[in-house]
């Protein structure tokens, strides 16, 4: 077989598997240079709130050219969001400070400062901030598809200090809503 052959063959392959495709969908024009964030700002100088918490954007939906969508999301008071999946996306936590309870499927995981877990795509989950202290949490999204749009219209329609619970809303950006959040009593 000639190395064309071989290139065509292993290209044709690779296009077989879904993380393949996933990466070559990915190859955009993201730009080529650094960008930091300084503790305590956010990517774009704007502050996001939820009422009983705030997000600072550190990497953007442009930043990546649609590859990921990175938070840090500070709760001020106990509670998270209704429960739901992500049809699209993958979701990853990372415990900065604080205590949380996430229910991931059936499974569910007790997140203090340090820890990290992965809510695949099509998997029904649900947190909440449930400490005592400040609570902090790096989260991410692979592929950012909406999810970035979709943090900035919750952000406008959060009811009396909690997240958006309107079914239509979560639809439009790629997700189902699933019920209520974490009971925390």
């Amino acid at each position: 077989m000639s190395d064309i052959d071989r290139r065509s063959f292993v290209s044709a392959a690779l296009a077989a598997f879904p993380l393949a495709a996933f990466a070559q969908s990915i190859k955009t024009s993201a730009p080529v240079k650094a960008a930091l964030v300084p503790q305590g700002e956010d990517r774009q100088s704007e502050h996001h709130s939820i009422g009983i918490s705030s997000t600072d954007f550190k990497v953007t939906t442009q930043d990546s050219g649609g590859a990921l969508f990175l938070f840090e999301h500070t709760n001020h008071k106990k509670g998270g969001p209704p429960r739901h999946l992500h049809h699209n996306e993958d979701e990853w936590f990372y415990a900065i400070e604080g205590d949380y309870i996430l229910e991931v499927g059936s499974d569910r995981f007790h997140l203090k400062a340090g820890d990290s877990i992965l809510a695949p795509r099509e998997l029904p989950h649900a947190w909440a901030f449930v400490g005592d202290t400040p609570g902090k949490l790096l989260i991410a999204f692979a592929p950012a598809n909406k999810m970035e749009a979709f943090f900035r219209e919750n952000a406008k329609h959060f009811n009396g200090g909690n997240y958006a619970n309107e079914a239509e809303i979560y639809r439009a950006y790629g997700m189902e809503l699933l019920g209520p959040p974490l009971s925390i009593a």
